[in-house]
C-alpha cells in the first residue's frame, strides 16, 4: 500500500532494495521465504512464473495522498499501467485482481474543486488491458474520519473493484455468506414455498427456497468494515495508510481457493499477507519502504489480530 515513484522520506528508503532473482521460480520462492521482500514491484512482478498467482489483492498509493508517493492524478494511469501488465500475466487463469482505490478532489489545473476521474479511468484501461471487470464493490466505513472536503460530505467510503484474468475465476461465495436474519421457523416455512422463485421485470432472480441450503445469505457488494483503534495505534499503525483487516479478510476468503497463493504488490503495513496466512492461504508482498518491511514482518510473526473489534457485515 506505499508505493510510489516520486517523493520519499529518507528514514523509509535508506539502502537499497533488493533486486528479483533471475529465475521465475527462484522470485516466487524468495517471496514466500521472506514474507515481505524488501523491493521494487516494477521489478519483482514480471519476474513471477507467468499463471502462478491466484490472488493480487492490494491497495496502492492514491493520487497525491501521501507523503512516500506523490503521483499527479493525471498521470496515475500511466504509472499504474506497468504494475497490471505484469499482474495480469502472472495470474492464473482462474485468478483475479482485487483493487481498493479513493478518487481524490483536484487540488489544480482546470478540474480544481472537482472529483478527478483518474479512478475510473484506470479502470477502463485496464479492462481495455485484458483484464475483465467482474464487479465494482463499495468499502463502506461507519466511522470514517471527519475532513474538510469543501461543498461535501465526509469521505466514509472507498471503491473496491474486482477483475477477473479469465471467464470463470474462482469465487466461493459460501466462504463469506452472512446469518440470516430470519430464524429457524422461518426458514423451513420458506423452504415448503411452492412458488420460492421470485423474478423481476427484466428476467433476473432465483429461487430463495434453495438459498437456505447455503447456511447464510448472500452478501451484497457494499462491504462494510470498521476503521479501528489498533489499526491506527498497535503495530500497523507505524504505517500511515493502514487497511483494515476486515476488507483483506472477505477478498482473500472469497477470492482465493484455500491454499492459493495471494500476493500484494503494495504490502504496506502486511495486512493481505497477515490476513491470508491466518486462513491458510500461501501469502507474500512487495514493499518498497524498508521500515514499513520490517513492521510487516514483525506483524506477520506475532500472528495478532490487529482489530480485534472489527466486526465485517455486509448489506443484504
Amino acid at each position: 500500500m506505499s508505493h510510489g515513484p516520486a517523493t520519499v522520506d529518507l528514514m523509509q528508503s535508506r539502502g537499497t532494495p533488493q533486486g528479483r532473482p533471475a529465475v521465475p521460480d527462484d522470485v516466487l520462492s524468495q517471496l514466500l521465504e521472506q514474507t515481505i521482500v524488501w523491493g521494487d514491484a516494477v521489478e519483482w512482478l514480471p519476474g513471477l512464473p507467468e499463471g502462478s498467482v491466484d490472488l493480487f489483492f492490494t491497495s496502492p498509493p492514491y493520487a497525491d495522498a501521501r507523503s512516500y508517493s506523490e503521483i499527479h492524478p493525471d498521470h496515475y494511469v500511466e504509472w499504474f499501467m506497468p504494475f497490471a501488465a505484469a499482474m495480469l500475466d502472472a495470474t492464473a487463469e482462474s485468478g483475479s485482481f482485487v483493487l481498493n482505490i479513493k478518487n481524490r478532489v483536484a487540488s489544480a489545473g482546470p478540474l480544481r474543486g472537482q472529483r478527478h476521474p483518474y479512478v475510473y479511468e484506470l479502470v477502463l484501461s485496464m479492462q481495455r488491458m485484458g483484464w475483465r471487470w467482474i464487479e465494482t464493490y463499495i468499502w463502506s466505513k461507519p466511522n470514517a474520519i471527519p475532513g474538510r472536503f469543501g461543498p461535501r460530505t465526509k469521505d466514509s467510503f472507498e471503491y473496491v473493484y474486482h477483475f477477473a484474468k479469465g471467464p470463470k475465476p474462482y469465487f466461493d461465495l459460501d466462504a463469506v455468506r452472512v446469518p440470516y436474519k430470519a430464524g429457524h421457523a422461518e426458514i423451513n416455512r420458506r423452504r415448503l414455498d411452492g412458488n420460492g422463485r421470485r423474478n423481476t421485470a427484466a428476467g433476473f432472480g432465483r429461487d430463495r427456497r434453495k438459498t437456505y441450503e447455503k447456511g447464510g445469505a448472500d452478501p451484497g457488494n457494499v462491504v462494510e468494515v470498521c476503521q479501528t483503534y489498533n489499526q491506527h495505534r498497535g503495530p500497523a499503525g507505524q504505517h500511515t495508510a493502514v487497511m483494515p483487516e476486515g476488507l483483506a479478510t472477505f477478498f482473500v476468503k472469497a477470492a482465493c481457493p484455500p491454499d492459493g497463493l495471494v500476493v500484494d504488490p503494495f504490502a504496506g503495513s502486511g495486512t493481505t499477507v497477515v490476513v491470508g496466512r491466518r486462513h491458510q492461504r500461501r501469502a507474500a508482498g512487495i514493499e518498497l519502504h524498508r521500515d514499513y518491511v520490517e513492521v510487516s514482518r514483525s506483524r506477520i510473526a506475532a500472528d495478532e489480530a490487529d482489530d480485534p473489534q472489527g466486526q465485517l457485515s455486509v448489506a443484504v
